[in-house]
């Protein structure tokens, strides 16, 4: 639906009021859209599991009524996500463990991931940090924020800084120049990234005085994470518009998601799109292991199949990596790097040397492209199954 023409035109272009009138109850909710059974039993199962909030731009992208629209299903709670699943992992990829002080996590030799806040515009039913975000312990204290910045400083290994979270957009300009000039006094600080759905979810983050800012510090790049072409909207262009015009390279990190973009026009509708606005597909991320998202992810071989069938059909560069992110860091989903199915795990080779077997159930039907059944390497890595606790009252267990 458009912009409610009870909403000033000047409110609605504020990216401020969009966040102080977030969607997070289903009588709101019920303003934007019509919503199913599962979407009311979902919102009430997961209180107290995992937030949920939307901004009115990316309600506005909802279908009303039809409730497998490819937006709706990323943002609105569904029963689905208090079933039995796999796995329990909150943590999947061992952040924690590779964090030297609050936040930063350092698991790559030259750069680090630093979430510099817990908060986001919405929460995606599928997010990977789905244990901090929204979690006021998560959020970082100045002096916590200084201890970071202290230890990019004492380890002149660092060449490449991710500001995460949340999402740092979350935060005013001035407090965002205040973390980057820090970075930037920082002599071997080459890059600085920001990692930030704004683009997508609230394009109205994206002002002038930002990408004004932004530009003092070059270099500064974006990544963000644009799921659907339905996303690509004229507030979204415009946003990417003044990204790309201050000197700001884009790039953008899909999540292959089960019922939302796992077909070939879709992809290479999303893909294309990017491009044409001056975004370059970057990674197209196998979605996570996360306790709850089950209905949400799908095998990889549909993954590794939809890549095969993008090449050659488009542009060179506008077909993104199709990876895994795991706690051996990324692999490649193509046969250099996979080795087969063990079962319901794919085995794969990783770029540190080590095999990692990755819980993913075999696919439904008779894939075109079946991987190799092979015996599990001795020494394979999986990601543990049995019950982790999720949430104040509820455990999330193997099926």
């Amino acid at each position: 639906m458009p912009r409610p023409a009870h909403v000033r035109p000047e409110d609605w272009d504020d990216w401020r009021w969009h966040m102080r009138h977030r969607i997070s109850s289903l009588e709101r909710l019920s303003d934007w859209i019509e919503p199913t059974a599962d979407e009311r039993a979902g919102i009430t199962a997961t209180q107290g599991i995992f937030r949920w909030t939307i901004t009115p731009h990316y309600a506005s992208l909802m279908d009303a009524r039809e409730d497998s629209c490819p937006v709706r299903r990323q943002v609105v709670p569904l029963e689905e996500e208090c079933a039995p699943d796999l796995v329990g992992v909150v943590d999947p990829l061992e952040e924690v463990a590779h964090s030297p002080v609050k936040n930063l996590i350092h698991n790559y030799r030259d750069r680090v991931a630093f979430c510099v806040t817990s908060e986001c515009a919405i929460y995606c039913r599928y997010c990977l940090r789905k244990r901090m975000v929204g979690d006021s312990d998560a959020m970082m204290r100045k002096s916590e924020l200084n201890d970071a910045v202290a230890y990019i400083a004492a380890h002149p290994e660092i060449r490449d800084v991710l500001l995460t979270g949340g999402d740092p957009l979350t935060f005013s300009d001035g407090a965002i120049e205040r973390i980057v000039s820090a970075l930037r006094s920082i002599s071997h600080v080459q890059v600085i990234r920001l990692g930030s759905r704004m683009p997508v979810k609230l394009p109205q983050r994206i002002t002038p005085a930002l990408t004004e800012m932004l530009g003092r510090y070059h270099p500064v790049w974006v990544n963000t994470h644009f799921n659907h072409p339905k996303e690509l909207t004229p507030e979204s262009t415009k946003a990417l518009g003044l990204l790309l015009d201050s000197g700001v390279p884009v790039g953008n990190q899909t999540v292959l998601l089960r019922g939302i973009n796992d077909r070939e026009e879709t992809l290479r509708d999303l893909f294309n799109g990017l491009v044409a606005r001056r975004a370059r597909p970057y990674y197209l991320y196998q979605a996570q292991l996360i306790g709850g998202t089950r209905h949400l992810r799908t095998s990889i071989e549909r993954g590794m199949e939809l890549m095969e069938r993008l090449q050659g059909t488009m542009t060179g560069f506008a077909i993104p990596s199709y990876v895994l992110d795991t706690p051996h860091g990324k692999v490649p989903l193509t046969g250099s790097w996979v080795m087969g199915r063990c079962g319901d795990h794919v085995v794969m080779k990783t770029t540190r040397g080590t095999v990692w077997a990755e819980p993913n159930p075999r696919p439904l039907g008779d894939p075109s492209r079946p991987l190799p059944e092979i015996a599990m390497p001795e020494g394979a890595e999986t990601i543990p199954t049995g019950a982790a606790r999720f949430g104040e009252d509820r455990w999330v267990v193997p099926a």
